[in-house]
């Protein structure tokens, strides 16, 4: 039987494998790494993991306040520095908030596969100057 340490000792180490693995270029909220780790509604444990000492070496800067905030005071060495890695990244922060819609780590299939495609250059023209996105071409 497991013990309550052994029990909150495997829950620190989902949520560290959860924030290793939020890919560059990208950040979750402190709700979505409890979430993927199995512990919804636990987003300030995820916190606390964050400020222990094995979770050092860690992409903590990828790991936002809900609504893509940094959880940090604006203007403090910790907000700086959260803002000069997450801007190494490719990730902007505007106003101490990241748009999550943009740099949000998103692995819903449904979305993945369902959504319109992304306009592009490559896009095929249809009609008075219009694209369309849907327009695919098959190979018979």
């Amino acid at each position: 039987m497991k013990s309550a340490r052994d029990n909150a000792e495997a829950a620190h180490a989902a949520i560290r494998a959860v924030i290793g693995a939020i890919p560059p270029g990208h950040v979750a909220s402190y709700g979505e790494v409890a979430r993927r780790a199995g512990l919804p509604g636990r987003a300030r444990l995820v916190g606390r993991v964050l400020g222990q000492p094995q979770s050092e070496g860690l992409p903590w800067q990828r790991v936002l306040r809900a609504g893509g905030r940094i959880a940090f005071p604006s203007g403090s060495r910790e907000f700086r520095e959260q803002v000069r890695k997450l801007a190494a990244e490719g990730v902007l922060v505007r106003n101490g908030r990241v748009d999550l819609d943009v740099y949000g780590w998103d692995h819903d299939l449904d979305r993945l596969l369902w959504a319109p495609p992304a306009k592009s250059a490559s896009s095929r023209s249809c009609g008075a100057g219009h694209r369309n996105p849907r327009a695919r071409t098959q190979k018979t």
